[in-house]
């Protein structure tokens, strides 16, 4: 068991609070948002890409995003990976650039997209308290192997505790904020 090491256990329970945000960024919420094609991969080449690595998406105006794709022979895939990435965007091809315009959200497709991002959410909190326990064995073992003092461990595990609240608060408020946007309210 490795030894007691708060840096890190902060640093790993802040890297589930950030792939919360890249999680919650690809949600739709009826503007266009570049994140959502993220999770769309290409069969391009004889293998499967990400989308960024064989086109260029940006945002030109509030309800449209654009694909440029970059070699002329794959748009045919690239349309068809879009279509079938279950995101509800019919890409519009212009022989150059695909254009996806983003159709407004029903009020059932939002309290779904509001769930998810709330399922999102539960999972950063589990590996945040996973992360938590491990750092409370690590303890354990140090007191165990007389390295650290019975003292030392309780205080260290305030500081972790505080550590596990403040990301856990973290993560609810940007899954909140996310809930927000997507109800529109």
């Amino acid at each position: 068991m490795a030894k007691y090491d708060k840096a890190d256990l902060e640093r790993r329970m802040k890297g589930a609070v950030e792939a919360l945000r890249h999680d919650l960024s690809g949600l739709r919420t009826g503007r266009a948002n570049t994140a959502l094609l993220d999770p769309v991969t290409v069969d391009v080449y004889g293998s499967r890409m990400p989308l960024n690595q064989v086109a260029t998406v940006s945002a030109p105006e509030p309800r449209l995003l654009s694909v440029q794709v970059w070699d002329k022979s794959n748009i045919g895939p690239v349309e068809k990976a879009i279509r079938s990435a279950g995101l509800g965007l019919n890409p519009i091809n212009d022989g150059n650039n695909l254009r996806l315009p983003i159709p407004d959200l029903t009020e059932e497709r939002r309290k779904e997209l509001a769930k998810l991002a709330s399922q999102y959410a539960e999972k950063a909190r589990i590996a945040i308290r996973n992360v938590r326990r491990d750092g409370m064995d690590a303890l354990k073992t140090d007191e165990n192997k007389k390295e650290i003092s019975e003292d030392d461990r309780k205080r260290s595990e305030t500081e972790l505790q505080k550590v596990t609240d403040e990301q856990i608060k973290a993560a609810d408020e940007a899954a909140a904020d996310k809930e927000k946007e997507i109800l529109g309210k």
